[in-house]
């Protein structure tokens, strides 16, 4: 059994009046695909920006254990620390991709690793490899308004692993896309996460995207309200 990467205990979270979170566990393994399923305002994507330090709960635990490193405490960090430790450690993956439309794909895929200190010279090869794995060699100089929408999404991919992160946030990144298309961008979402050994959790709608992962964890009324189940 993989060891866990992600432990989440406890966690609430409330806008006003409106509980997102109602004390939600969660224990992420190494090397898995979670998929993340619930109805509008579940709470489900309240949770993966929990998860990711991007939002910090009111109560209860998210622990990062990478696995050569002293486990970390997502809440106890400062805003500057979370931040580091997403640009560093984690990838991420929206369903608008997020990518800056002024830049080439590969420019937006070096960029991460730039920011983090990498050589421009370096960064650019680093990103044109990924982009290549993944199937857009050629189009490292099309700027994103050039590619179709299965193509920036892979864009959003690599740029999500050109810095080796352990483990990849999506947020429904096939929810704009046709069934081809999506069914495109799961192949290589999975095979850029858990086919090179890292993590995937994904919040999706969509059943045919859940069934793609090696679990399902259904979110209702900010509770896990089912075992989480192997597909």
């Amino acid at each position: 059994m993989n060891t866990p990467v992600l432990d989440a205990r406890s966690l609430t979270k409330s806008y006003g009046t409106t509980r997102a979170l109602a004390g939600v566990d969660l224990t992420v393994r190494s090397g898995e695909s979670v998929a993340i399923m619930g109805a509008s305002g579940s709470g489900k994507t309240t949770l993966l920006h929990v998860l990711a330090g991007i939002v910090t709960p009111d109560s209860g635990t998210v622990t990062f254990q990478p696995t050569t490193e002293h486990p970390v405490e997502l809440s106890a960090l400062g805003e500057s620390a979370r931040s580091r430790l997403r640009r560093e450690r984690f990838g991420f993956v929206f369903q608008q991709g997020l990518l800056i439309p002024e830049l080439t794909a590969v420019e937006n895929v070096a960029l991460a690793s730039m920011i983090n200190g990498v050589k421009r010279a370096d960064a650019v090869h680093h990103a044109a490899s990924w982009l290549a794995a993944l199937g857009l060699a050629g189009m490292e100089d099309r700027r994103i308004g050039e590619l179709s929408g299965g193509q920036a999404q892979r864009v959003a991919i690599a740029r999500a692993q050109a810095t080796g992160a352990d483990l990849v946030f999506a947020d429904e990144p096939t929810g704009a896309l046709d069934s081809h298309t999506s069914h495109e961008v799961m192949d290589a979402l999975l095979w850029s996460t858990t086919g090179q050994g890292r993590t995937l959790l994904v919040v999706t709608h969509d059943p045919e995207v859940a069934t793609r992962c090696s679990r399902i964890v259904s979110v209702r009324d900010g509770q896990v309200v089912a075992p989480a189940v192997s597909a």
